[in-house]
Formats: structure tokens, sequence, C-alpha cells
């Protein structure tokens, strides 16, 4: 079973920064992608961002002030927060998908609030 656990989040200005990041731990063998997504008050979840094979890509919403890096820590992913915007208030969440010692998997953290807000 793979967990993962996520940190960073908090309390940001309008135009201010937050890092996020998280850590993959268990029996994993292999990393497909790394990725991150959120969930507004009201609203579904939403892709934020995703890299594979040194790869990213990312939403509309977020391109050009956020950018996902892996590295530092095994298995770890981050995202960076740049020029935040209150409609980037949400909870935060990393995904992890890959392979372990019980097959392919698909997870996911317990999240992380992001509240933007003067």
């Amino acid at each position: 079973q793979v967990q993962l656990v996520e940190s960073g989040g908090g309390l940001a200005q309008p135009g201010g920064s937050l890092r996020l990041s998280c850590v993959a731990s268990g029996s994993i063998f292999s990393i497909y992608a790394m990725g991150w997504y959120r969930q507004a008050p009201g609203k579904e979840r939403e892709f934020v961002g995703i890299t594979s094979d040194g790869i990213a890509r990312y939403a509309d919403s977020v391109t050009g002030r956020f950018t996902i890096s892996t590295g530092n820590a095994k298995n770890s992913v981050y995202l960076q927060m740049n020029r935040l915007k209150p409609e980037d208030t949400a909870v935060y969440y990393c995904n992890v998908q890959g392979a372990g010692s019980s097959g392919d998997f698909d997870s996911w953290g317990q999240g992380t609030q992001v509240t933007v807000s003067s």
C-alpha cells in the first residue's frame, strides 16, 4: 500500500506564494506520474498539473503561475504556486500513479487547505 503525505498549505495574500510538498511511501517499484488536483467549496475536484517522464502540463488557469517539480526527497513532488489569486482557494490533493508490490496503484493524499485572501 502506498501512502501520500502532503504539507505546505496555509493562508496567503493575493499575489503571494506558497509551496506544497507531497511524499509517497510504501512499496513503490516505479512511478508513472505525479500530479496535483484541487477542490473548491461546492465544486468538483479539478486538475491542476501533472508531471511524467520529466514533462509537465498544467491547467490553463494556473499556467505561468504554478510549477510542478520532483526530487530532493525520493518519491516526492512539489507545487510552487506564485501570483496566487482568491480563486486558487481550495483543498489541494496530491496524486501518484505507479507500480508497487501489489501491482499498479493510483494513490491520493489527504489534502491540504490553501486559502488566498487579504
